[in-house]
């Protein structure tokens, strides 16, 4: 049996990658989440070993040096990993495992795991990406401002990505990247153009210049 495919969703903050990983979790036993190792403090109902690995910073590196860890990037101050035991682990079920990573870490998977499939989201608005970050109410101005600012450089990065799926409908996102990991092309011509992409990056642009100023630095 042929090893399966991880599966690699990255998205700026806004687009709901997180619920359309535990989605395509929670409706097929083909695919299972990986959880990823982590320095930030947990949020509140969060529990370790279900939501993250949480990990001090030395016990993080000392993964990095060990090579535990598939890939690793620092996003918003902190580090996040994935074990390499997480793949392995579903490899061995013939499981394709998700990875709810940043683009900085789906760039080490392309190197690093030559059948992955790469998947960038992208929210169906500006108006609904704003409405969910704000709507979560763990960030301030200053935060909102800096995760906008790195979904600037997240959007540069959608040529290297497989593929393109806007989540718009959850349920509907779920199915066309299962064709997309049955191996069902079509879903790739239905990709996003890049032109569109960049009218979308304008517009994040143009939201951070307007509303966050203040928030800069």
């Amino acid at each position: 049996m042929s090893r399966a495919a991880p599966l690699v969703l990255a998205a700026p903050s806004g687009t709901g990658k997180t619920t359309l990983a535990r989605r395509l979790v929670d409706t097929s036993e083909r695919f299972v989440f990986s959880i990823s190792a982590t320095t930030r403090p947990a949020r509140e109902g969060e529990t370790s070993g279900v939501d993250y690995h949480f990990v001090d910073r030395p016990a993080f590196e000392a993964r990095i040096e060990d090579g535990a860890l598939v890939e690793w990037a620092t996003v918003h101050g902190h580090l996040y990993g994935t074990p390499r035991s997480e793949l392995d682990e579903a490899a061995a079920r013939s499981e394709h495992v998700v990875l709810d990573i940043d683009v900085q870490g789906a760039r080490q998977i392309r190197n690093t795991v030559a059948n992955a499939k790469l998947i960038f989201v992208l929210p169906p608005s500006i108006e609904i990406m704003m409405e969910r970050l704000k709507g979560r109410g763990t960030e301030d101005d200053q935060e909102v401002a800096c995760r906008l600012r790195s979904a600037l450089d997240e959007l540069q990065a959608v040529p290297e990505f497989d593929y393109v799926v806007i989540n718009d409908d959850l349920d509907c996102c779920v199915k066309e990247i299962e064709s997309i990991v049955a191996g069902q092309d079509g879903a790739k011509a239905a990709s996003v153009p890049l032109e569109n992409i960049e009218v979308f990056r304008a517009g994040v642009a143009r939201v951070l210049e307007q509303e966050y100023t203040h928030a800069n630095g």
